[in-house]
């Protein structure tokens, strides 16, 4: 097989890398360059194909392997609450999220101008991509290998989700907001009320500067209602609303 060329553009990481990354070796690498090769790239190069019809494989593999995960191991859960499990961790905001755990943005290759935009790290380009690459994974190897690494990388989110049906993790969300403008929240809690029925109130500061309140029966509960508010503001300065 000849070999395949990764040197379209210059900020493309070896392939390698994100094999590594994702605990499985390709055997024919050009799939794997196939579900890295956006639309954009192909619109630029004459001959080349994208990932569309990757990702739609992937979608179908990675919906597969945490729909049967959570069927197997939380038989507990009804069908309706299965869904919305499932929906939490199968999304465009979780794909990216784990996308950009592996640096995927640096092995994607995308057109000059989509690049030149801040393409790599986009949600729904990484995303898209992610779902590629299970695919590539699945055609390479077999499922099984595909859902290993899919539960790999997402069996964790999927247990936290399953134990705490509808909880969003706004938390989590905020603080990689927030990282990505350099800087990080901090949360003041205080308690009040008798020990068997306390509550809590939570001040969440932003650069040093009080951004949203929280209350809740927990610190956490707090923290997270405060966390959510912010998330709402910083939406909203986006929008212009």
């Amino acid at each position: 097989m000849d070999s395949v060329s990764w040197t379209a553009s210059e900020q493309v990481s070896p392939p390698e890398e994100l094999g590594e990354a994702l605990g499985y070796r390709f055997v024919d690498p050009e799939l794997l360059q196939l579900a890295l090769t956006h639309s954009s790239f192909a619109a630029e190069a004459i001959g080349e194909p994208d990932n569309e019809r990757l990702e739609f494989l992937g979608d179908a593999v990675l919906g597969l392997a945490i729909t049967t995960k959570l069927y197997a191991e939380y038989p507990e859960l009804a069908e309706g609450m299965l869904a919305k499990v499932r929906a939490a961790v199968v999304n465009e905001h979780s794909l990216a999220r784990v996308a950009r755990h592996l640096n995927l943005g640096e092995h994607l290759r995308i057109g000059r101008g989509e690049d030149s935009s801040g393409g790599r790290d986009k949600a729904s380009i990484l995303s898209d991509t992610l779902e590629a690459v299970l695919g590539a994974v699945y055609l390479d190897g077999s499922y099984h290998e595909a859902e290993r690494v899919v539960l790999s990388l997402f069996g964790e989110m999927a247990d936290r989700q399953a134990t705490n049906p509808g909880r969003e993790d706004y938390k989590t969300r905020l603080q990689e907001l927030l990282a990505q403008r350099g800087v990080r929240p901090r949360y003041e809690s205080s308690a009040s009320g008798p020990d068997h029925e306390r509550s809590y109130a939570v001040q969440l500061y932003i650069a040093e500067e009080a951004v949203a309140t929280g209350q809740g029966s927990s610190k956490k509960a707090a923290e997270q209602e405060a966390a959510r508010s912010a998330l709402e503001q910083l939406g909203n300065e986006k929008t212009g609303a």
